[in-house]
């Protein structure tokens, strides 16, 4: 199996285990403040207890950990926002929100990520937007401040998924998930005071114990749907690009809103035309590999009788 095979296989494991987090998000009954802050906290707790990140930690350079640092504080505002609109609308429509990221990585990662641009990856982004304008027609007025705080959280994937991408092969995968989540477990912490006078429908004891339930649940969300599909990510980046990676995250929603319907009966709270609209955003994803096959097939009919020529002469 090629690198790009392999790494595309990786990033929807990853995909399945982040859909999820969103029902986690909902069942946990700590607000998304605290709800964040113990994530990561126990993800970071995890991370030290293992020798090859002290390894991967001693070989980054100062000024690249402040560089994953302060991309870990991108992730803590990304979770915060997401987990905030997954409690001021439900896990849908924080799950499909994330579809945004799409076009907005089509724009970031050329600038953040130092590649070419590509007009097909932006429309491939673009034509999620139609989607997406059905699923906020499909949602009811009192959950409109959650699809605004999810376009934020989506915002913020595009940002920090475009600056892994440029960062990713200059550190282990373990040390740089224990210096970015410790980052963020910092942040949280920090702005847990100013979120009544910034933000209060999401303000909340960031310190808050969570009860035996919650806690098995923080566990789950923390070791099998944080520390291993983040780590994991990170080493198919290595493979893939950022855009190649958040597109497939796009088919999250599909397993978010099949689990909330299935565990949350969450289906009753949405229209027809927010399914519509979901299975637009999926159609676009699957269009995505077979467009990236068909470019591949067609440069290795122009390369390779060159190829040979070379070898020829």
């Amino acid at each position: 199996m090629s690198p790009a095979a392999k790494a595309q296989w990786q990033i929807h494991f990853c995909v399945l285990l982040w859909g999820f987090t969103a029902i986690l998000g909902k069942l946990i009954s700590l607000s998304a403040l605290p709800l964040v802050w113990w994530r990561m906290l126990i993800v970071v707790i995890a991370l030290v207890l293992v020798p090859r990140t002290w390894r991967g930690l001693r070989a980054i350079p100062p000024r690249l950990a402040l560089a994953y640092a302060g991309i870990g504080v991108l992730v803590a505002l990304h979770w915060f926002t997401f987990y905030g609109s997954i409690k001021l609308a439900n896990a849908s429509v924080g799950a499909t929100c994330i579809a945004l990221a799409t076009p907005m990585t089509a724009l970031l990662e050329p600038w953040l990520a130092r590649r070419r641009f590509s007009w097909r990856e932006l429309s491939l982004g673009v034509a999620t937007l139609p989607g997406v304008a059905l699923v906020v027609g499909g949602i009811p007025a009192s959950m409109q401040l959650g699809l605004a705080v999810g376009t934020v959280s989506a915002l913020l994937v595009a940002l920090f998924g475009s600056l892994n991408k440029r960062l990713v092969e200059q550190g282990d995968a373990f040390a740089v998930t224990a210096l970015e989540l410790g980052a963020g477990t910092l942040t949280v912490t920090a702005i847990a005071p100013l979120l009544p006078w910034l933000f209060a429908p999401l303000a909340g004891d960031v310190f808050a114990l969570p009860d035996a339930h919650d806690a098995v649940l923080l566990a789950t969300l923390a070791l099998a749907c944080t520390l291993l599909p983040f780590t994991l990510s990170l080493v198919a980046l290595r493979h893939m690009s950022a855009f190649a990676a958040q597109l497939a995250t796009n088919l999250e929603p599909v397993y978010a809103i099949a689990l909330a319907a299935l565990l949350l009966g969450e289906q009753h709270e949405l229209t027809p035309r927010f399914y519509l609209g979901a299975a637009l955003i999926l159609g676009v994803v699957f269009v995505h590999p077979l467009l990236e096959s068909r470019g591949r097939v067609r440069h290795a009919q122009i390369v390779g009788p060159a190829e040979a020529k070379q070898l020829v002469d």
